[in-house]
Formats: structure tokens, C-alpha cells, sequence
């Protein structure tokens, strides 16, 4: 278990009886009820600085295409909860497997304007692992320094129109790659307890 790991479980187990049972809502979500259950892997780089994994959706999908995802779907009938449903997730998109990941904990769930109920699995990995992106689904992955998205001045606020309704998000940028919509949402979310880990550094 790498000292990143213990800091990350630390400081997310204090912050566990206040997420217990809530659910961070978007623009356009408003009933948990309707909600189909998902989970993405937010796989941290174990290193002297820390980067986040993230990967580059195909351009041929129907949906997202061509944005920048955590590595995640719905969570199967046969997963063990949200965990299995990220780690199998990220099995199947971009070959990582299942055994390297030291899960630190979950986060609190996000709900989507296009109808999930996301609950983030932040995991502890490996640096310098061979990964392979499953091309029918994902086009790459790529790496970002930790410190550099938990910055908030980098966390630039837009609006755009959606469906006649303004709505509100993030972007951050690095350095040629654009981060919005729900990925960019939960880092922004997660940002302040990933801060502190970087801050504890020894």
C-alpha cells in the first residue's frame, strides 16, 4: 500500500459520514428514482507527481464522442456494486487490470442530466503501466498532473444551451486537451480532498 493510498483513504473515510446517503445533483437531474446506476474508475498515478488517467472517447459513438472520460458505464446486474462495475469498466476499455488498482473509496454519487446516478471509485495505480485502449470505445488515454486540476483558477466556469435551458459547467484545460461536462464536474468536486493529499506530501 503506497503512502499516496493511505493519505487518499484517510482523508476521504473523514469525509465519509457526510456523504452517506447524498447525491450531488447537476443542472438538468432532479429525481434519484429515474436515475440508471453507473460508476467511473478516477485512476491516480502513483508518482513524485501525481497524475491523473483519463482516456478520449471514440469519435464513431453515439454518445460523448470524442470527449474526455474517466474510464466507466452502468453497473451490471453481475458487478459487485460500484466498484466492480468501475474496475470491470476499466478492464474492458483500456485493459488495466483489476488487481493493480488499490481502491482508496468511493465518492459521492453525481447525477447526469442524460439519466445516471455516477458514482466515482477513486483508485491508487501504478506508474508506468502499458495500457491498451479498447478502439471500438475508447481512441486514447492520457495523462494530467494531479496538482495542476485540483488549481482553481484552472477550473474555468462556462454556460451553453442545452435542449432551450442554459446550463452551467466547468472546463480545464491541458495543455491541448479540453475537460468539461461530468468529468470535469467530479474533479472539481473531488478537488479539495485530492489538494490535501498533495499537501501532505512527506
Amino acid at each position: 500500500m503506497s503512502d499516496l493510498a493511505n493519505r487518499l483513504r484517510t482523508i476521504f473515510s473523514a469525509h465519509a459520514a457526510a456523504d452517506a446517503g447524498q447525491i450531488d445533483f447537476s443542472d438538468l437531474a432532479e429525481d434519484s428514482d429515474l436515475l440508471k446506476p453507473a460508476a467511473v474508475l478516477v485512476p491516480i498515478i502513483d508518482a513524485p507527481r501525481p497524475r491523473l488517467l483519463l482516456t478520449v472517447r471514440n469519435a464513431g459513438l453515439r454518445a460523448h464522442a470524442g470527449q474526455v472520460a474517466f474510464p466507466g458505464g452502468r453497473i451490471d446486474p453481475e458487478d459487485d456494486g460500484p466498484i466492480g462495475g468501475a474496475l470491470r469498466e476499466a478492464r474492458e476499455e483500456i485493459a488495466l487490470p483489476s488487481e493493480l488498482v488499490d481502491v482508496v473509496a468511493t465518492a459521492r454519487p453525481y447525477a447526469t442530466g442524460s439519466g445516471y446516478l455516477i458514482t466515482p471509485v477513486i483508485g491508487v495505480i501504478p506508474d508506468g503501466l502499458a495500457l491498451t485502449p479498447h478502439e471500438i470505445e475508447v481512441a486514447r488515454v492520457f495523462e494530467v498532473p494531479l496538482d495542476h486540476l485540483v488549481e482553481e483558477a484552472n477550473h474555468v466556469p462556462r454556460t451553453a444551451i442545452y435542449n432551450d435551458i442554459e446550463r452551467r459547467f466547468f472546463e480545464i484545460t491541458w495543455p491541448d486537451e479540453r475537460i468539461w461536462g461530468v468529468t470535469a464536474a467530479l474533479i472539481v468536486r473531488l478537488a479539495s480532498r485530492f489538494r490535501e493529499a498533495i499537501e501532505q506530501r512527506p
